[in-house]
Parts: structure tokens; sequence; C-alpha cells
């Protein structure tokens, strides 16, 4: 099969884009090894996917000797006749040790689908600038990362959550994308957990579908059958279902087939994601660096991240991560105080105060992994 025909082999013979092109070619032509970094920056956002690399080495030459010496007027004496005396080359000094790198610290992430049907970066510039615009949190979560790199922890936030929303007052936690962008999204979870948030990433419909055909799919278990409200009605038996991009979208943004509605939608979409960073991290995935640039390029026009997510910062956050694998990643949702009604009649979903205290502190503290442990969240579910 051509080049042209076969998207990883021509991938693999054009110049090198995206993090790979931000790299220095000295540490291009180092050996590689690949780190799905919360691949779900796909799913909800992505991931973050990224390159990390190892075996770095640095070199150099000494800088070539003077052929001729000037003399005082600044012109350039003849050749001596003699045979000249052999000089003895200069040992070049040491290269400076490295700097140090800083002690790694505790990472939060927010993650963010977003309903938008157009251009989802127009309307969160839109909102960000102060007019509300046509697009809504549709899936939130808390991507934590200890100090100790040893886990990654996934928080879902119910959308009809009934937060404080800074300057707006009470509404429900996805409005924050729809009145302020994702600036006001950061705040408004910031706010609800009293914690800081140091980066953020939006991924749109159009990402999400694109990502998973990217893979070739993925396979999930439905745990509970039904038939999808959206676009083609596709019908989810029981068992492991191969999606592609558009069942996928359709399997994590179902929620009206269900009794219990966005609980089980985020049911769904947690297992869709850890079989996202499943395949993403299987063997023939992680050994093919075409493949991973191709889903890092696909993914680009439509993740929006915040200037400090920069292709370094993934990289550095994709090495400190190299020894955590989709086994250590927990995902969870954020317990509730159940239903009712807002006094505008929205049907809402209420603060657990307690839940959300504990959480709260978990993520101060460095305390995450006990906090999942005495809850019975170690199984992602």
């Amino acid at each position: 099969m051509d080049n042209q025909s076969d998207p990883e082999r021509a991938a693999e013979n054009r110049p090198p884009q995206g993090i790979s092109a931000w790299l220095p070619a000295w540490l291009r032509r180092q050996p590689t090894w690949l780190k799905a970094v919360l691949a779900m920056v796909l799913v909800i956002a992505l991931g973050s996917t990224a390159y990390a690399f190892s075996q770095v080495g640095r070199g150099g030459t000494p800088a070539p000797t003077a052929s001729g010496a000037a003399t005082a007027e600044g012109a350039t004496a003849p050749p001596s006749t003699e045979a000249p005396s052999p000089t003895p080359t200069p040992t070049p000094p040491p290269p400076p040790p490295p700097a140090p790198e800083p002690p790694p610290v505790a990472l939060n992430i927010l993650l963010i689908g977003s309903d938008s049907r157009g251009d989802f970066r127009a309307e969160d510039a839109q909102a960000s600038a102060g007019t509300p615009a046509d697009q809504r949190g549709d899936v939130l979560m808390l991507i934590h990362i200890p100090a100790d790199r040893q886990k990654v922890y996934g928080i879902s936030l119910m959308r009809d959550l009934w937060v404080n929303i800074p300057g707006y007052g009470e509404a429900k936690v996805n409005a924050g994308l729809e009145l302020g962008g994702t600036p006001l999204m950061v705040r408004t979870v910031e706010t609800l957990f009293n914690t800081h948030i140091d980066h953020a990433a939006v991924i749109d419909f159009k990402g999400f579908w694109d990502a998973t055909n990217a893979l070739g799919g993925v396979d999930v278990n439905v745990t509970v059958p039904f038939t999808s409200t959206h676009d083609t009605r596709h019908y989810f038996p029981p068992g492991i279902n191969h999606l592609d991009g558009g069942q996928a979208l359709e399997f994590v943004r179902e929620r009206y087939a269900f009794v219990d509605g966005d609980f089980q939608r985020i049911r769904n979409q947690q297992t869709f994601l850890k079989a996202f960073i499943g395949k993403f991290m299987s063997e023939g995935t992680v050994s093919n660096p075409a493949t991973a640039m191709l889903l890092v390029n696909t993914l680009r026009p439509y993740v929006l991240v915040d200037p400090g997510f920069t292709p370094e910062t993934l990289v550095r956050l994709a090495f400190s991560l190299r020894e955590v694998g989709p086994e250590d990643a927990v995902f969870f949702r954020l317990p509730d105080g159940g239903f009712g009604f807002s006094t505008t009649g929205q049907s809402i979903v209420f603060q657990n105060p307690a839940a959300v205290a504990s959480v709260s502190a978990a993520l101060a503290n460095g305390t995450l992994a006990d906090y999942v442990a005495a809850n019975g969240f170690q199984g992602g579910n």
C-alpha cells in the first residue's frame, strides 16, 4: 500500500507536526515511547494526549580553530615557512549540569464537553467577552493528578447541579460556559470546591467523533441496553459493543432513555473513558508514533485549551505519568443531594454539602485516595 492510501505511513514521512514539531531536532531523534495522558481529553476532552521522550543526551562540537592570526594593524600575517609546532587542542569545558526539575505538585484540570453545534471557539470567545453564547458544559469532569503521580482521578459533575456562578448567582453548573465561557466555567468549579484549577480543556462534538474514529472505534461493555434518542436512534444491546465515532457520541450523550437519566449517562461516560484509555494504551497504539500523531492532529481543530497548556507542559506531564496505566485511573461522580426544583421552576440536582466539603478537603490535603477508598469508588463506578 502506498503512502497516499495509508495515513499512518504518510504521517511517518511527513515533516513533524503538532507536539513533535515543537520539539527540537535532537530530541525528536531519540528513541520514543508513547503515553496517553488524560486520553479523555478526547472524550471529554483529551486529553490530553502527549509524547514523552527518554534516553535524551546532549552533545556538541568545539568551535573550529582560526586559520590565521590577525596583526595589530588588522591585516593577516603571511603563513610561516617554518613547520608549525603542534598546538594542543583545548579540552572543551564540561557542559553545565541540567537545571533540576522542580518537585511535582498536584494538578487539577477541568475537562469540558461543549454541546455547541456551531463554532465552539467563536462562542467561547463571545461568552468570555460577556455576551452569553449558545453552548453549555454538557459534560464536566475535574481531573486530579496527585503530586506523587501514582493515580489519576476523574470527578464527574452532574450538568444540572445547582451551584453559585460567580457574578450571576445560583444556576445549573453547565450554564457557566454559556454565560462566561471557559474562564467562568473554571471559576465556577473553583468556587464549588474552593480549589485552584491549573488548566482547562474544551472539546466539541466533532472532536469527540473524530477522535474515536482515529482509534478505529472503541469496545465498551453496555450494562444497561437502550435505544438512543439522538440522531440515528441506534440500539445498544447488552454486552460488548464496538462503537464508531457517531455511536460513541450517542452513547455518552444519552440520558432520556434511562430511568435515572443523567446518573446512567455519567456511568456510561466513565465506562467509555476507561475503554478509550485502554485502547490508546494498547500495545499496537503505544508503539506506533504515526497513529498517536494522527490522533493528536485529528483533535487539534476541535480542542480548546488554556494558554498555559503548552506542548512543553504536556510533554512534562506525560513523562511524570510514565508509570501510570489505565488501571490507575479512578472515576467517580460527586455525590448529590437529590432532585428538586429551583424557585424559578427548573428541574435541578441539589448539592450534598457534606460530600462537597469532603472532596474539597481531600483536594486541599492531597488525600483523595483515602476519600475514594472510604466511599468505594476505586472501581471507577
